[in-house]
């Protein structure tokens, strides 16, 4: 049986006196009062062994692979803002907070809405930043320019896998956000320049990337320490 799930972002406190377009307003298009209906019986979640997650079939699936996305990004930025790097800049350390801030958001989102509508939800996941020097600035931009773009990228590989027209609403509001963070991240490394909608990201029709789900947790996989699969997309 299918409920409702009513989601807000109340209890969230944002700086919103500075008007720019990664300001909360923006976050807001993409998960304030939103409503998710919950999923079918037959969208499955498995435990393949103890210490191993599949993310399902169906919708359920895509909504925990969202989720663990947006644990990674969280997770990144929690690291970020908690002990910026030499030497930052208070533009930067504007735009950091606010990435935060959005990523958090987005994060709870998806756990409130996948634990409402079924039992199936990814766990909290654990991350690792092998090759990350969180005190350089260099390492920090080039580190989340790669989460950024991967982020939009997925959603928009992912997009065609949603059956329920709630949720691929939704999910087209947040990869609106993310491309906004992927677009101040390029600004912030190139300054003025083109590089906000650079032909690495952009394809010929004038369209962000899509890419496959094997692909995206292939390319975040030196990240993600927590094990799991999605076996219905051919991550084993």
């Amino acid at each position: 049986m299918k409920k409702p799930i009513q989601v807000s972002n109340q209890g969230v406190t944002l700086d919103t006196s500075r008007r720019n377009f990664l300001k909360l307003s923006g976050v807001g298009l993409a998960v304030a009062g939103l409503t998710l209906i919950g999923c079918d019986d037959n969208d499955d979640f498995q435990i393949i062994e103890e210490s191993k997650y599949d993310l399902g079939t169906g919708d359920v699936g895509v909504l925990n692979y969202a989720y663990a996305l947006e644990q990674l990004e969280a997770d990144f930025y929690t690291k970020v803002v908690n002990n910026f790097y030499t030497g930052i800049s208070s533009i930067e350390k504007e735009v950091f907070t606010d990435l935060y801030h959005h990523e958090v958001i987005h994060r709870d989102f998806f756990k409130a809405a996948i634990s409402g509508a079924t039992d199936h939800v990814l766990p909290k996941l654990e991350f690792q930043y092998p090759n990350v020097n969180f005190n350089d600035r260099n390492s920090v931009l080039a580190t989340a320019k790669a989460l950024e773009d991967t982020g939009v990228a997925a959603y928009n590989g992912a997009g065609k896998y949603i059956t329920n027209p709630a949720y691929l609403v939704i999910a087209g509001k947040i990869v609106s956000v993310e491309a906004r963070h992927a677009s101040a991240i390029r600004n912030l490394i190139n300054p003025g320049s083109a590089d906000f909608s650079g032909d690495d990201v952009i394809d010929a029709n004038g369209l962000d990337l899509a890419k496959e789900p094997k692909d995206i947790v292939m390319a975040a996989g030196a990240f993600i320490k927590t094990p799991f699969t999605w076996k219905e997309r051919g991550i084993n």
